[in-house]
């Protein structure tokens, strides 16, 4: 897969949505929160900082072509 080709923008985007659904999750799951007290803006921050974050690692994670002799 090379590095900034549509399949390896649709697999970081995936990899990204989904890590943003679970730490939302995981945000409100942390305590016994109504859905109306919720910090909103804070679940925001720490998802969307969390899917940044699965970004940068597929792009580091991503593996160089290898060279043919």
């Amino acid at each position: 897969m090379e590095l900034f080709s549509l399949q390896f923008l649709n697999y970081s985007a995936e990899r990204a949505l989904k890590t943003w659904a679970q730490s939302a999750l995981a945000f409100l799951g942390t305590g016994t929160v109504g859905l109306f007290e919720v910090n909103w803006g804070s679940m925001l921050s720490v998802s969307l900082g969390a899917a940044f974050l699965s970004v940068l690692t597929s792009i580091i994670t991503q593996k160089a072509p290898k060279k043919e002799n």
